[in-house]
């Protein structure tokens, strides 16, 4: 099931402030917005792609007490990535577009209510019993329903943000490129929602960033039932 929230965390790990009504002149004041939000974002996006590999490298064979583990903390670190990129939008202040207090108050309040769902699918988690397989793995079902739901959240806060130059001018900035996971990749066990799939993350805060590969739910819940 760790496939799902690797679809999730495709979609949240593209943040994309991407607005259109800028012109010319304020090419400079764009791409100055651009620079302040990214070199602030940059750790909480390595952050995000290092959770995000945490959750499809557990391995399918791994105990239930690892993979909540592994869940958990992954859940976690999101949702405090999430809460920092806010900041970090909130920081760099109002983007010099057209309604630019408007996006960046619906940015800000997208990525707290995320990060508040992430809260609580780790505690989803955390309240599982690794000792019960057949529990375990149900209520893994259950934590990947959950992601389907925060995948949602995650595309429409992108749809509201898909073009313009602010994410031209984001794309260009080192701190807003795919970063490279410390973890290692192995196979996955996790609570993505479907088994069979692997999913390259993508966290770049470049326009209209897509994820490499499909993600499916049910991955690990059956994993667990036949540890």
């Amino acid at each position: 099931m760790n496939k799902k929230l690797a679809a999730a965390l495709s979609g949240g790990a593209v943040l994309v402030l991407v607005l259109s009504g800028c012109s010319d002149d304020e090419g400079d004041k764009v791409n100055d917005w651009a620079k302040s939000f990214c070199d602030q974002a940059k750790p909480q996006i390595q952050k995000r792609a290092d959770a995000h590999q945490i959750i499809i490298s557990t391995a399918a064979d791994s105990r239930p007490a690892e993979i909540q583990a592994a869940d958990s903390k992954a859940f976690k670190d999101i949702a405090d990535a999430d809460r920092a990129l806010a900041k970090a939008v909130e920081s760099a202040g109002v983007p010099p577009v057209e309604n630019g207090e408007k996006v960046q108050k619906d940015v800000i309040a997208e990525l707290n209510a995320t990060a508040v769902a992430y809260d609580g699918l780790k505690k989803q988690v955390d309240a599982l019993d690794p000792t019960n397989q057949q529990k375990f793995a149900e209520g893994l079902k259950n934590v990947a329903d959950g992601l389907t739901k925060i995948e949602k959240m995650d595309q429409n806060a992108l749809a509201n943000l898909e073009d313009g130059e602010l994410g031209q001018a984001m794309a260009k900035q080192p701190g807003c490129q795919k970063p490279t996971p410390a973890v290692p990749k192995t196979p996955s066990g996790s609570a993505s929602p479907k088994a069979g799939a692997t999913v390259a993350p993508t966290t770049s805060a470049s326009p209209k960033a897509k994820a490499p590969a499909s993600a499916s739910p049910k991955a690990k819940a059956s994993a667990s039932a036949e540890s």
